[in-house]
């Protein structure tokens, strides 16, 4: 068996024949840059500042890779996106079919991944949106509204604006655009039947491209755009700005997460339906109006925002 000698003692494999540790200690104590008996520090480990509320009316979840436990993940964030990381298992749990709650540059808004379908639905009910109602759609980029969108109306030199080149100038910004949406679009966002003729054969989605640090963030990981929909107060049909109060609210009814961006304040987007011959205004928000855009008449405004596209935030 091979022997090593360390200061006058042999090493064999025997562990009966080491040397106690005092004995080390002694004989190496002139050298103490050969051999350290320091035991190191266990690295430190970054905590998420995160709570989870129990909810005894959780929906079931229809996607198998979701394992998330019944429980409502609840993140505060820094509204000016200081640290983003906090909202990575928000991310993940989105790819997994989650629905829950984040900040906009306007309102609160309830979403999901737009390429889950079972999340869609379940967003619907949660939200109790009816199913021939169109819902909105958050976007990270231009390139997304061109995707899942005819796309805005281009200049055609016979006198015609090219409004693409003006959209550009206020995004990502307090708008919600109604646009023809395109077959990449799912058909559970879109509006597939109505009781009003004047809109039976549109199909018209919302798109918006938000202002806002932490719902950027989210969006610049996504596969896809997120499914969106105002949160307002089930009784009082208000606008929600509390997340804590959200929480509380909606946590009940199946929601997934929530991430508290702080309190905002209640004003939606200003909505703009591109869908006929000129920008036209139906819900003056906190969006300004520009040049380019047309108002309307509040009393057929009311009509068209709610016939339009109701969930907008």
């Amino acid at each position: 068996m091979a022997e090593t000698k360390l200061y006058g003692y042999k090493l064999t494999p025997s562990l009966s024949s080491l040397p106690s540790l005092t004995t080390l200690r002694r004989h190496v104590a002139p050298f103490p840059s050969l051999v350290s008996f320091n035991t190191p520090k266990p690295p430190r480990l970054r905590v998420l500042s995160m709570a989870i509320k129990r909810s005894p009316k959780r929906l079931k979840y229809s996607a198998p890779r979701f394992t998330k436990e019944d429980g409502l993940l609840y993140v505060e964030a820094d509204e000016l996106g200081s640290d983003t990381w906090k909202l990575e298992p928000v991310i993940e749990l989105l790819k997994q079919g989650a629905v829950g709650v984040i900040p906009t540059d306007t309102v609160y808004a309830i979403v999901c991944d737009l390429k889950s379908n079972s999340a869609i639905e379940r967003l619907r009910r949660i939200k109790n949106i009816e199913p021939s109602k169109p819902l909105s759609i958050l976007c990270h980029s231009l390139r997304d509204i061109d995707t899942y969108t005819t796309g805005f109306p281009r200049g055609d030199g016979q006198g015609h604006a090219d409004i693409f080149r003006a959209v550009k100038h206020c995004l990502p910004g307090p708008y919600t655009f109604i646009l023809t949406a395109s077959k990449e679009l799912p058909k559970q966002c879109v509006r597939y039947g109505t009781t009003t003729a004047k809109y039976a054969s549109r199909k018209n989605v919302g798109i918006r491209m938000p202002d806002d640090a932490i719902c950027q963030a989210i969006l610049e990981k996504m596969d896809a755009p997120l499914i969106s929909t105002s949160v307002r107060s089930p009784k009082e049909n208000e606008w929600m700005i509390d997340p804590v109060v959200i929480a509380d609210i909606y946590g009940a009814e199946g929601l997934d997460f929530v991430v508290n961006g702080g309190i905002r304040v209640a004003d939606p987007s200003t909505v703009v339906d591109m869908t006929g011959s000129s920008p036209k205004i139906i819900r003056q928000g906190k969006g300004p109006k520009l040049h380019w855009m047309v108002a309307e008449d509040d009393d057929e405004s009311a009509f068209h925002v709610e016939d339009l596209i109701p969930s907008a935030t």
